[in-house]
């Protein structure tokens, strides 16, 4: 990321700032994919403290059974859906389920509805902005 684009990313706190780079230090590749996660669950005072419990920075691996841990809220698990999604390119907890219904049910959960209803959508368009500069970049 350019040091251009650095100073123009938007934080919903100070807090989720310094859990940002403090977050990429830890990961084990600089790239879009982590940037984006890293951002994603600085979101939320929930995400970022049980971050261990959301990610594996050492295997680089989403521990989707977050999702139904007692800590999470309905935003909480809406940042974890998004960052997810944007890290991994899929659904990653409808694995968690053997039932059809239950893993379509999951699924709808990302839905850019289920996820964009919310006072977070402006960071959720920020972590887009983040994963795909590509595509987001104001010319």
């Amino acid at each position: 990321m350019s040091e251009h684009n650095k100073e123009n990313i938007l934080f919903i706190c100070e807090e989720h700032k310094i859990f940002y780079y403090e977050s990429l230090k830890r990961v084990r590749q600089a790239d879009v994919y982590h940037n984006a996660l890293c951002y994603c669950l600085g979101i939320s005072s929930d995400t970022r403290r049980n971050i261990d419990r959301i990610y594996d920075f050492a295997t680089g691996n989403v521990k989707t059974e977050c999702l139904r841990e007692g800590w999470q809220t309905s935003g909480s698990m809406r940042v974890v859906r998004m960052a997810f999604g944007l890290y991994c390119n899929h659904t990653p907890s409808i694995y968690d389920y053997e039932a059809p219904e239950e893993q379509l049910d999951e699924c709808r959960r990302y839905t850019a509805e289920d996820l964009f209803c919310c006072s977070y959508a402006p960071y959720f368009w920020q972590a887009v902005q983040i994963r795909y500069p590509e595509y987001t970049a104001s010319t």
